[in-house]
């Protein structure tokens, strides 16, 4: 097995745990030929540092998947797989491997009962995909799989957009989340089908749904919203800027005999400034990604804190913010000083009811904080 080197007196990230190393932080490039093999990395002094997947024409080149000397060949690939599965049995709607934190880099696989949609988002997992699915055709059998790299990321690796079947045949079909019944289309739909790591918030928030007012905001496909409407909420609305996601939200209301819930297609930010939008006691906010890079953190936190601000001026005494950031740039002590703000602003005080976390089934690898990335906390107004 070939080698890289760290270069003298460097102080790359990888040397406190971090499983990544950048291009310039070696002494020497591997040749292009190597672009997807597995190298083992030393430090400068030649001490081992574990073997990762190489790829010279992206600026992240090494990423680990083992803290041993070893290929990355078919069996150590079950392994790993296996490995990701074990740690998550029973799970059958969920994440079943989440890249990085599961020692598998660019790989992610998530589970909709027996259809299984993967992407491969680094140039090693991507020449590995037909392997990847034979993997899970011998170790769980399901009856559909399906690529989604249809995803912008992986130009940084080299690799084209794509998606498409691996087994089975393709049609929508149903699952059910707590008392909800979704539509899925694993080739259209959101990410990879649905929004898996808010489901046990979606729950979370219906139980406080029951008699009150709610208003959902960047309301996607509906899940706050239906969760809550079959809580028994007097009133749901949501809003979201997609009309095809405003769509899917009224199909799935309908779908579930939800009447108490209207959906409507405007823009968050317009609507929490009109006059007329009316109090509540339950606001969710669960928007996109307002920071994809640093560069970007200032204007994020503007938005973050304009929404939170408007929210918390829509709310009753008692009444509660559920809100969320999926911005792994914006840390959780980050947030918290833009709700602090916001509450400060709009001349509410306020408890933290619940610090929220994206779920086991997305876990954080201790050392490397992008695999962190959802957070969120949930507000009630005292005063």
């Amino acid at each position: 097995m070939a080698g890289l080197k760290l270069k003298h007196n460097d102080r790359a990230r990888v040397l406190s745990g971090h499983p990544w190393v950048f291009a310039g932080e070696v002494q020497k490039l591997p040749p292009a030929s190597a672009d997807g093999q597995a190298l083992e990395l030393r430090d400068s002094g030649g001490r081992p540092l574990g073997s990762g997947l190489v790829n010279t024409r992206s600026q992240i080149l090494w990423r680990r998947f083992s803290r041993k000397r070893e290929e990355l060949d078919d069996a150590v690939l079950e392994r790993l797989i296996k490995n990701s599965i074990d740690r998550r049995k029973g799970l059958k709607l969920g994440r079943l491997v989440w890249s990085e934190s599961d020692m598998l880099p660019g790989l992610v696989i998530d589970r909709y009962e027996d259809a299984f949609s993967v992407q491969t988002l680094t140039l090693g997992m991507d020449q590995r995909l037909e392997k990847i699915r034979d993997i899970l055709l011998k170790l769980l059998k399901p009856r559909l799989i399906v690529e989604r790299n249809e995803v912008p990321v992986r130009a940084l690796e080299g690799l084209p957009e794509r998606n498409g079947v691996l087994h089975g045949e393709a049609a929508p079909f149903r699952v059910k989340a707590g008392k909800i019944e979704y539509q899925i289309d694993l080739l259209a739909g959101q990410k990879t089908g649905m929004y898996l790591d808010q489901l046990q918030e979606h729950l979370a928030v219906a139980t406080m749904a029951s008699g009150k007012r709610i208003l959902d905001a960047f309301c996607n496909q509906g899940g706050f919203a239906l969760q809550c409407a079959a809580a028994g909420a007097e009133q749901v609305h949501g809003v979201d800027i997609s009309e095809e996601a405003i769509g899917s939200a009224r199909e799935n209301a309908e779908r579930n005999g939800l009447s108490k819930i209207d959906f409507r297609t405007a823009n968050v930010f317009d609507f929490l400034h009109t006059k007329n939008v009316g109090k509540w006691d339950v606001i969710i906010l669960d928007p996109p990604s307002f920071a994809r890079g640093k560069a970007r953190l200032a204007e994020a936190h503007r938005g973050y804190k304009e929404i939170n601000l408007r929210a918390l001026q829509n709310l009753e005494i008692g009444g509660r913010l559920a809100t969320y950031s999926c911005s792994h740039h914006i840390t959780t002590g980050m947030f918290l000083n833009i709700l602090t703000e916001a509450a400060r602003d709009a001349r509410k005080d306020v408890h933290i009811v619940r610090h929220c976390h994206q779920p086991p089934d997305h876990p954080v690898l201790v050392g490397m904080p992008e695999s962190e990335y959802l957070k969120g906390f949930i507000l009630e107004v005292v005063e």
